[in-house]
């Protein structure tokens, strides 16, 4: 068997260019995806009959090449920079739901968003009917402020 993978060194490198774009699945930040691409030139050089010193200075080499230019453009094409990226909490100001309790005037009642129920308050301070659609306009805690959507 080590007779087997001394004659086809080759096929070490593939195995570990395959397990490190199994592992790259598990991160998605690309950075283990260099390591592969220098796996699978190190299993060419190999193929070429290259000594072994060569297909670690080629791995090496190709690896920190991948670093340098290959991630970050996989980066810039793939994770599209956005102004701001919401939590789940600041996510919520703009949605719209339905009303479950009513709102009483200067009090609180209850709002459905997405199969979930929040304790609600109108903007205005005014009553909101059970049933009536309402956006989120602001967040304070566990509250949300609504407004009527006509």
């Amino acid at each position: 068997m080590v007779q087997f993978f001394t004659s086809n060194v080759w096929l070490i490198w593939v195995i570990i260019s395959i397990l490190c774009l199994i592992l790259e699945l598990t991160s998605g930040d690309f950075f283990i995806l260099c390591f592969a691409i220098g796996a699978a030139v190190g299993a060419i050089v190999a193929g070429c009959g290259l000594s072994l010193t060569w297909q670690i200075i080629m791995f090496a080499v190709v690896s920190a090449l991948s670093l340098l230019l290959v991630r970050p453009a996989l980066l810039k094409k793939l994770h599209k920079p956005h102004r701001e990226r919401l939590s789940n909490a600041d996510a919520m100001i703009g949605q719209e739901g339905r009303v479950s309790e009513p709102i009483i005037a200067h009090g609180y009642g209850r709002v459905a968003i997405d199969g979930d129920d929040w304790k609600a308050v109108s903007i205005d301070g005014g009553p909101i009917e059970k049933g009536a659609r309402v956006r989120v306009v602001k967040l304070d805690s566990i509250i949300l402020t609504v407004e009527a959507v006509d």
